[in-house]
């Protein structure tokens, strides 16, 4: 087991919350000097910590705790009605483990999502330098799952193996597979790897009740939330 007791935090000054308008944010980063190792990593995750890029993060606002934690324990984890019909839906696709890595096809998919999805948001436009900062590190607890239909690239689920679950980093998709449910098709399916490999948890990042956005979380039981630094399952 690390030691986190040496480890090195920094913290941001107040900026405008991403998801919360009328709330500024503060932000708390371990060290960038600090190597990335899987002990830590996984004993970070344990304290809410979420990995962009780089960096090892989590929110550290003074006068709001919105943001907190989530994620799925597989182990109990059975589909709903729904569920269970977008994965009979997607039964056609195949899923294979690839190396990050920055190409015309994984680019192309990626610009195509973020300009149908998220116009609105902090990663718009998109860029090749963006994606290259954001999702693409040769560290060997990283990796691209691509769902393919045949030959065409439908969705890449970026997720990171720790020791205690699996990170469910960031999913993009083909927008116009609108039917498919893409997004939560690479949940579900990430949540049957976890459970595969005999891993405790899918990790979600964080949940906030007031963000439309993140309702999408609360669809997977049983979850477990990250409350005064404990996790505690809701039914």
């Amino acid at each position: 087991m690390a030691n986190l007791a040496h480890l090195k935090f920094y913290a941001t000054q107040p900026h405008a919350c991403s998801y919360l308008p009328e709330q500024r944010a503060t932000t708390l980063f371990l060290d960038p000097q600090q190597p990335i190792d899987l002990e830590t990593y996984s004993q970070l995750s344990e304290l809410g910590f979420r990995r962009s890029g780089d960096h090892l993060y989590r929110p550290h606002c003074q006068a709001c705790s919105a943001c907190i934690a989530s994620r799925i324990a597989v182990a109990s984890f059975t589909p709903n009605k729904q569920q269970t019909r977008i994965i009979r839906r997607n039964s056609d696709l195949r899923v294979s483990a690839q190396a990050p890595a920055l190409t015309d096809e994984n680019y192309d998919l990626y610009a195509r999502y973020i300009e149908a999805r998220h116009q609105d948001g902090d990663m718009h436009p998109p860029s090749r330098e963006q994606f290259a900062s954001f999702l693409v590190r040769d560290w060997p607890f990283s990796q691209f799952y691509e769902f393919r239909l045949g030959a065409e690239l439908l969705a890449i689920a970026v997720t990171d193996r720790m020791h205690n679950g699996l990170s469910a980093v960031y999913t993009f998709y083909a927008p116009e597979h609108n039917r498919r449910s893409l997004g939560r098709y690479a949940i579900l399916w990430q949540i049957e790897e976890a459970r595969r490999q005999q891993l405790h948890a899918l990790y979600l990042g964080y949940w906030i009740k007031g963000c439309r956005k993140m309702n999408y979380k609360t669809e997977y039981r049983p979850l477990e939330m990250l409350v005064n630094q404990r996790w505690v399952q809701l039914s």
